[in-house]
């Protein structure tokens, strides 16, 4: 079966699954405690409205909708006539009554059934307004402020890391991303990285011959080499791919959909989640990804026009959305799924001379499903605030974007403080997140007898001094020593925990390489120790 078929739904090129680590895709699958819910298929969807969303154009803050009308003489949303805004809910307190932007029907509905929450002025401590860098701010959980703060890795990678770290290899991946042909930062973990194909853009068997010319099969004798480790990763994530590229084709073939989707591009993504969904695919978290909200030129079409790009890109999400609710409903899903909205940070609140706006700083969020309680957090921006001294920026964060996600992973997934605490770091204030959490998200969240647990909480606190890679592996795996170690001793464990080996071996430049060529796939867990100090390790051989 060819890797792109299960996405023939969807007009963007990419899958983006989790390389497994030591994990299995599958659920957490634990016997739930008395009174408490089985949580064992639960999901989270999230959107990334890449490029920054105009948030003020968005939700419109009618509290303050003189001070917006100045801002935003040419591009403001009419507060009368045919294209005023939707007034969300009279009942609000004054501070927080809002308006929606008129194309966003979708979410007025979600909104009076109950099933949609705004979250006012999202963002972080210290704001970057580089695409590229506060993409991989949010991604990584980091405040803006220090590289402590995530590193090289993914809040979504760490968690499911520790939070599926007991469970056995399956053959689907933990996270599935459509609509990027890259990697997402999000999805990098602490033993292993992320994988990446573009699957509707080629066939798998001609894989191998868009990389360097080599044919129609990769190499069977991998060089010792610089070159060689690059081509035993790519060789091995092929392998992977293929195999989660067949649990995810049956999971397409058996799922359905209910409802008649939008002809566009984000509602074809959330087609294909839906279906995989409703096909029993065992993948917890899914990123889909809309572009374009970067419209520094002509966001509306003419001066005094609500049309154009922005109102385009609205309409897409709102639409694709109410059609993936829908459809969750329709095929009594939507009890286990939450879906968030997420972009890198917001626009000015003044408009600049080319009927757009430019780089800001905070922007709303938008959490719904069945679980979510439907309101609004937060109050209205502080408009005043938006003067030419500081560039028109709305600067005050109501939410640190980390206390939205760390309370569905929490309150919904149900983890409990010690793995949101190892997922996300609080530098800033010294603070635990699970101290911020935001209890009004969800209807009914989860109880603290009813949170999962790591085995061993000290584990979170200690340092690796060891890497092993490549992550798959296939017939060597390597040794690395942060310290510089001369030798290691290892003892080797099969998945099921039989010692199969226990071997030292000597180290050159902190490095050595292991023959694991006659073990057969499958998981297994490295034991290194070094005089008194031990690690553990999990690998995959495919």
């Amino acid at each position: 079966m060819k890797r792109r078929k299960f996405l023939k739904l969807s007009a963007t090129a990419s899958v983006i699954g989790l390389t497994p680590f030591e994990l299995q895709a599958a659920l957490k699958s634990f016997i739930p405690f008395a009174d408490c819910p089985n949580i064992s298929n639960r999901k989270l969807v999230l959107i990334n409205l890449a490029g920054a969303n105009d948030g003020l154009n968005t939700i419109i803050p009618i509290s303050e909708y003189s001070t917006y009308a100045a801002l935003r003489p040419d591009i403001k949303v009419p507060e009368s006539g045919t294209n005023k805004y939707i007034t969300l809910d009279g009942t609000l307190p004054n501070n927080q009554q809002v308006g929606l932007n008129p194309i966003l029907t979708g979410f007025k509905s979600l909104y009076d059934a109950g099933s949609l929450r705004i979250m006012q002025s999202v963002g972080y401590p210290s704001q970057n307004k580089s695409h590229f860098k506060s993409t991989d701010i949010y991604l990584s959980g980091n405040d803006g402020n220090s590289i402590l703060n995530g590193g090289e890795t993914g809040w979504i990678g760490r968690f499911m890391e520790l939070y599926y770290s007991d469970l056995l290899l399956e053959t689907f991946p933990l996270a599935v991303e459509i609509g990027s042909n890259k990697t997402s930062l999000g999805f990098h973990g602490e033993e292993a990285h992320g994988m990446s194909l573009n699957i509707t853009g080629q066939d798998p068997s001609g894989f191998y011959n868009i990389l360097n010319g080599l044919g129609g099969e990769p190499p069977i004798n991998i060089p010792n080499s610089d070159y060689g480790k690059q081509l035993e990763f790519l060789k091995n994530t092929d392998a992977l791919s293929n195999t989660y590229a067949q649990s995810i084709s049956t999971a397409f073939d058996s799922g359905q959909n209910d409802v008649t989707y939008p002809d566009t591009d984000l509602a074809d993504q959330l087609k294909t989640v839906a279906r995989l969904i409703s096909g029993d695919l065992g993948s917890k978290v899914y990123m889909v990804r809309i572009s374009g909200f970067d419209t520094h030129n002509e966001q509306v079409q003419a001066s005094g026009d609500i049309l154009g790009e922005h109102h385009n890109l609205l309409n897409q999400l709102s639409t694709g959305i109410e059609a993936f609710m829908s459809d969750l409903k329709s095929q009594n899903l939507a009890d286990d799924v939450v879906g968030l909205t997420f972009s890198e940070f917001g626009r000015k609140a003044k408009q600049n001379g080319n009927l757009g706006t430019d780089h800001g700083e905070v922007a709303p969020m938008f959490v719904f499903g069945n679980p979510v309680a439907g309101g609004v957090s937060g109050t209205n921006p502080d408009l005043t605030e938006a003067t030419s001294s500081n560039n028109y920026q709305i600067q005050t964060v109501q939410y640190d974007y980390r206390q939205t996600f760390g309370t569905l992973l929490q309150d919904f997934l149900g983890a409990d403080n010690s793995i949101i605490d190892a997922t996300f770091f609080n530098h800033s204030v010294n603070d635990s997140f699970t101290n911020l959490k935001l209890p009004e998200i969800l209807n009914e969240p989860l109880s603290s007898s009813c949170l999962a647990t790591l085995s061993n909480e000290d584990s979170l606190k200690e340092k690796k001094n060891w890497l092993l890679h490549p992550s798959p592996f296939s017939d060597f795996i390597n040794f690395s020593s942060i310290e510089k170690a001369s030798s290691v001793s290892y003892n080797l464990y099969n998945s099921s925990g039989i010692l199969i080996m226990n071997k030292t071996t000597q180290l050159v430049n902190g490095t050595s390489s292991i023959n694991l060529k006659h073990l057969t796939s499958g998981i297994y867990i490295f034991e290194l120790k070094v005089g008194n100090k031990r690690e553990i390790h999990k690998a995959i051989k495919i």
